[in-house]
């Protein structure tokens, strides 16, 4: 990231407000977009809201898998529901004026749903990996008292580490221009707005990044590099080919959420990236939970035939 530094002669009035400039300069499609993101929302609502019905109440989803998956799906309801809503609102009214208080309760949410998301995503890895390299012990391994330890560590280790960040951003004095190109209050537009010495800050922020995102994401490929090697081990064709299919929806959702977060916060920052960021930030913070259900219930044999179940009931 790069050292940034205002000049003292900038205006110095202390901003108790922010204005989220998001689809301003597309001011004739606000309505089409408004249409198109209520939609959005209300599909990812429904898909995740189903899939995590259909988790709880089917007997034969009631493995540790079909548990990580339905925490998994209430997440991503927590984490497109902290930035959607206000975003649907700015569209809807153009009143883009956000308080300093609201914008950092927004942030903080953010942070620590985008965290328990790395987190649990390399725990559902690691039920994979145990599930297919040490299957004999896996009722052992990954029994009710685990998950329910791994589920609670993912939602709550990132809670003091993003709140202290959120404290420690929104502690910098700003000033100057109050605009903050993006939907939604994210950790780079807002300290492009901070007065001084942001440097200690980008690097906080760049070590957090690494413990949240980096991390998991290695965590992950190590896992995935085990269980590929066993099952090209494995001597039947249709044996591969279904410990392929078991693995292959957590891996694509994988790819699509790490693979934007890894590019907007792990990557130098230039005053030329916030078109980029912005259009990274909405794929994983909204495209993605939009298409999680849909890889999932598509590619997962038991996830279509609880989804039979319960619509034909």
């Amino acid at each position: 990231m790069n050292h940034q530094e205002k000049t003292p002669e900038e205006n110095l009035t202390e901003l108790m407000a922010f204005v989220l400039l998001g689809f301003a300069d597309m001011p004739h499609l606000h309505w089409f977009l408004f249409g198109l993101f209520l939609i959005i929302y209300i599909i990812i609502l429904m898909s995740n809201g189903t899939i995590f019905l259909i988790t709880k109440m089917d007997p034969a989803l009631q493995s540790p898998m079909y548990f990580f998956l339905a925490n998994f799906s209430f997440l991503e309801i927590c984490y497109v529901s902290a930035t959607l809503p206000r975003m649907l609102m700015n569209l809807g009214t153009q009143r883009r004026i956000m308080s300093l208080v609201a914008c950092a309760t927004q942030m903080c949410f953010v942070l620590m749903f985008g965290g328990t998301e790395c987190l649990l995503l390399a725990v559902m890895a690691y039920d994979h990996y145990v599930a297919i390299c040490n299957p004999l012990n896996y009722p052992l391994v990954m029994n009710h008292r685990v998950c329910i330890q791994l589920v609670t560590g993912s939602w709550t280790i990132g809670i003091p580490v993003m709140i202290g960040r959120t404290y420690q951003i929104f502690s910098l004095p700003f000033c100057g221009s109050n605009q903050i190109n993006h939907f939604f209050c994210d950790i780079p537009p807002i300290l492009k707005l901070a007065c001084g010495d942001t440097f200690v800050n980008e690097m906080l922020v760049y070590i957090v990044s690494v413990l949240f995102i980096k991390v998991p994401f290695l965590l992950i490929l190590g896992s995935y590099s085990k269980i590929i090697s066993i099952i090209l081990k494995l001597p039947s064709a249709t044996g591969q080919a279904k410990a392929f299919s078991t693995c292959s929806s957590h891996l694509m959702v994988v790819v699509l959420f790490f693979g934007s977060a890894i590019i907007t916060y792990l990557r130098p920052n230039t005053r030329d990236s916030e078109g980029t960021d912005k259009m990274l930030s909405l794929f994983y913070s909204i495209l993605t939970p939009m298409f999680n259900p849909m890889i999932y219930s598509l590619r997962n044999k038991d996830v279509i035939i609880a989804l039979r179940k319960l619509l034909c009931k």
